[in-house]
């Protein structure tokens, strides 16, 4: 039984954003091809290395359930995008409406409204805690955190400048793997001198531009890149090696275990990180969505594990990207 599954872009988001103005979505969306039930996935953003791994493992996944039909929608990493692609969704009335927020809190009375609508609701990295009706896969974010600061205490010499890259304030992962840092890191290691501590959003780009900042600022006298995620600290890296250094005279710690960041790793660019695996999520989320599109459950919050991705283990995760179709063995 085929299924149709597509990425849904700028352009598409007018025309859901048309149907659910004019009242003139089917009852069943059009992307629901063969398949028994509808999944609408409202994805943070395109330009997110990690969230394009989610959508790209969620649709892969997806084959496994022939009844179940997935549409991946792109939020943009825009807040006003997000909702307005969560209203229209629940307006085509899918069976099940899936949401990685791009800022939680301000994402949270839409999620609220998909289960006053009567669909079910899940939401997935990060999670809206408190949403009665509504059902979460996700990973602990203070412990993607935490590995990495306990990792550092030691790791990171005495007297050092760090700087600290941080995701959009109110996002869950964002705020939760900044309190682990500050709770288990900087409190303890006070000899620590924070060079630059700011928000890049999770983009790379932003991360960049930072970077090069604290690097005049600094005059290139810094030790250790913190990071909230892979994405912003190849941003980083990037920098650090374009101002004439390499990324083997500097410390980097992230969360996510991004195949661009596992060869950052193999090849010595970037210390180390803490793997999410979008595969795990995705096959939680596709599993517990058929689940409760059955009624074998009626609500679900579970976690994956937060393992730890070094050069002494990374070939294993390079191997794993590649079984995922996410790299080559040319790579």
């Amino acid at each position: 039984m085929k299924k149709i599954l597509s990425i849904i872009i700028a352009m598409m988001l007018t025309v859901a954003l048309l149907a659910a103005c004019n009242g003139g979505a089917d009852p069943a969306p059009d992307a629901a091809g063969d398949g028994e039930f509808t999944m609408a996935f409202v994805a943070r953003s395109q330009a997110d290395p990690f969230a394009v791994w989610l959508a790209d493992a969620v649709l892969a996944e997806a084959e496994n359930y022939p009844n179940i039909t997935v549409t991946v929608y792109d939020g943009m990493a825009d807040d006003s995008t997000q909702n307005a692609l969560i209203e229209a969704a629940i307006v085509q009335e899918y069976d099940i409406i899936v949401v990685q927020p791009n800022n939680g809190e301000v994402q949270r009375s839409f999620v609220e409204d998909i289960v006053a609508a009567g669909i079910l609701a899940m939401t997935t990295n990060a999670r809206i805690d408190g949403i009665e009706g509504a059902s979460s896969v996700d990973a602990d974010p203070y412990e993607q955190g935490a590995v990495q600061a306990r990792a550092a205490l030691d790791m990171i010499p005495e007297n050092a400048r760090v700087v600290v890259l941080l995701g959009p304030p109110g996002n869950f992962h964002a705020d939760e793997r900044e309190r682990a840092w500050d709770e288990i890191f900087f409190s303890e290691r006070t000899d620590v001198v924070t060079v630059g501590r700011d928000i890049a959003n999770w983009e790379t780009p932003q991360a960049q531009t930072l970077m090069e900042d604290w690097i005049l600022a600094a005059d290139g006298d810094i030790d250790a890149i913190i990071s909230m995620n892979d994405g912003m600290a190849i941003g980083a890296i990037t920098a650090w090696e374009m101002a004439g250094n390499s990324g083997a005279d500097i410390l980097s710690f992230a969360v996510d275990g991004t195949a661009e960041a596992v060869l950052a790793i193999r090849d010595g660019r970037m210390t180390q990180t803490t793997l999410q695996s979008a595969n795990a999520l995705a096959e939680l989320i596709l599993r517990t969505a058929n689940d409760l599109l059955t009624g074998a459950q009626t609500q679900v919050d579970i976690d994956i594990d937060n393992p730890i991705v070094s050069l002494d283990n990374v070939d294993d995760f390079i191997q794993m990207h590649i079984n995922a179709g996410n790299l080559t063995a040319d790579d």
